[in-house]
């Protein structure tokens, strides 16, 4: 079964970083963390309705800016994440324009900022209605792992250390339900909203045993009905499986520690999108900025156990050698065998950003 989302860094490795995750058959998209959008289309960032910023780092939130732009004039709620003091960063950016003339606007564009801290989520709204000052007061919700959580998917967030707090990301689809449309046919049932009724609640893992009612309306006006228990009915007309999950780790210093909440929250990932800013070689740069060796992003991919994995984020100082960082990561996904002298021993397979099991 095809996944309902379609994940795809939006700059080359060695330029900002950042993941659209556009939806198939619908006008919806997200995007992981806001540096250069020029890559996207008008079109793109209209379809956007959640950001997750890993942090405020000039080159993981400049296309903010660039996001304002596209939606001012549109009837819209955007809703963002980022860690904690994330609401003052956004305020920081509306307050840098006059909206004096916002009031002409007939659509009103309102941004519901949400900052990650341990154990809940602080939302400060901000609303074109008031020239984009803080509306009413910061409200609070207890959060745990899932920040987000939609009938078709959810997202995760971790904190990572990155000198400071630093949110890694995961979006994962529910159970996957496909339609078998002879199995409609065969129980004498018509195709209808009541579908996308039954879908739902299969990807809620019900008691087999629960009645699940059928209703239709009938070319003569009236209305049909017949009640199934939903286990019986699932064997019947639908297929499941396992839905994708991709996880976004970035901008995160090599300790034990950010190697656990990593390899947690990417567990079994289906595609692991994570930096691999230096060579292993230049470890040392790497502690001293707070960033992954491609070496260890190739270990944390393996020890997750992720099926593939995605490399960006590279340091300039590699242009013209982007090849040896996914070389390194590739033989740290396949084999655990240490590095000599800085070099990656046996890799397996072709290199590039893009590294498969």
């Amino acid at each position: 079964m095809k996944p309902s989302f379609l994940p795809r860094l939006i700059n080359p490795p060695t330029e900002d970083p950042g993941l659209f995750v556009p939806f198939r058959f619908k006008r919806r998209a997200l995007l992981f963390d806001l540096g250069d959008l020029g890559r996207l289309s008008p079109r793109d960032l209209l379809k956007v309705s959640h950001v997750f910023v890993s942090h405020a780092h000039v080159d993981h939130f400049i296309g903010f800016d660039a996001l304002l732009r596209v939606l001012l004039g549109r009837e819209k709620t955007l809703h963002l994440y980022g860690p904690p003091d994330f609401s003052r960063h956004v305020a920081g950016k509306l307050a840098g324009y006059h909206w004096n003339l916002i009031h002409t606007y007939p659509h009103v564009l309102a941004f519901e900022v949400h900052e990650i801290h341990p154990g809940e989520m602080r939302t400060t709204s901000f609303s074109s209605r008031n020239a984009f000052r803080v509306s009413g007061p910061q409200q609070t919700t207890a959060a745990g792992g899932a920040i987000l959580v939609e009938p078709g998917f959810t997202v995760s967030a971790a904190v990572l250390d990155h000198r400071i707090p630093c949110l890694a990301f995961a979006m994962e689809e529910r159970l996957k339900v496909q339609i078998i449309k002879e199995g409609v046919e065969a129980l004498g049932l018509p195709v209808g909203p009541w579908l996308t009724r039954f879908k739902a609640r299969i990807q809620e893992r019900p008691d087999p045993g629960e009645p699940f009612r059928v209703t239709w309306k009938t070319q003569q006006g009236g209305s049909g009905e017949k009640i199934f228990p939903i286990g019986e009915l699932s064997q019947k007309i639908a297929r499941t499986g396992r839905g994708m999950k991709i996880a976004y780790v970035t901008d995160a210093a090599g300790s034990s520690e950010n190697a656990s909440r990593i390899t947690a929250l990417a567990a079994d990932a289906d595609i692991l999108f994570i930096e691999g800013a230096f060579l292993y070689e230049d470890l040392s740069v790497a502690r001293k900025t707070f960033h992954l060796t491609a070496r260890e992003a190739g270990a944390l991919a393996r020890k997750a156990g992720a099926k593939s994995l995605q490399l960006f984020h590279f340091s300039h100082r590699y242009t013209g050698r982007e090849t040896e960082l996914p070389d390194e990561a590739l033989a740290a996904f396949n084999d655990d065998r240490p590095l000599r002298n800085g070099k990656a021993q046996n890799a397996k397979g072709p290199a590039g950003t893009s590294v498969t099991r």
